[in-house]
């Protein structure tokens, strides 16, 4: 599995990348690759958004391909968008399952309980949404994919309903944990995890 670390990078530029990747997996000139990156404050729409749950216009909004409603990214957010190939399987329910499964076993690393919530994609922490998913395929290869807040500012996901749901619902690791998190630590355990959850 190749590991592309981008740091901090606009979404746009991000998303054009994911394109070109899932073009070169399908293709066959690429192993399976997970792209890790923060983003600068800004807004997407699912193919299942309701464009009243942005009640401030102020940041950048996109349209994009993947499942579900509307997100936010921002610093502090940790994003993973693993450009899989899923073609042996097809099954995208296993495929939204495993990547919850990265991310619970990420959060017990630091001794945080977590888990999945019955009809809702993400992964939660005492009633509050500690992460969100939305992926789309390509030829049954996988782009867009989590968003695990890690330090994120919770402040910005008053300006949506998140994923069509109260504001209030979203919390990150530093809130739950009362502590700071090593963000690179953090890299290093969501993509062994990717490796060893998706049998790459």
């Amino acid at each position: 599995m190749e590991i592309l670390d981008l740091g901090i990078k606009d979404y746009q530029e991000t998303l054009e990348l994911q394109h070109q990747f899932v073009s070169q997996r399908s293709a066959g000139e690429i192993p399976d690759t997970v792209i890790i990156v923060e983003h600068p404050h800004v807004i997407t729409l699912g193919r299942k958004s309701n464009i009243e749950n942005i009640h401030d216009h102020s940041m950048p909004v996109y349209q994009v391909e993947r499942g579900g409603d509307v997100t936010y990214h921002g610093p502090g957010q940790l994003v993973a968008y693993p450009i899989f190939d899923a073609g042996n399987e097809k099954d995208i329910g296993k495929f939204l399952r495993n990547l919850e499964e990265v991310i619970i076993q990420s959060l017990s690393f630091y001794g945080l309980n977590s888990g999945r919530k019955e009809k809702y994609t993400g992964v939660w922490v005492n009633e509050k949404k500690i992460a969100s998913i939305g992926i789309s395929f390509k030829n049954w290869i996988s782009y867009h994919g989590l968003a695990l807040n890690v330090s994120t500012d919770l402040n910005y996901f008053y300006k949506i309903n998140p994923c069509g749901l109260e504001s209030s619902i979203m919390t990150s690791m530093e809130v739950q944990l009362g502590q700071k998190i090593n963000i690179n630590e953090l890299k290093v355990i969501i993509c062994n995890n990717l490796q060893k959850i998706f049998g790459i």
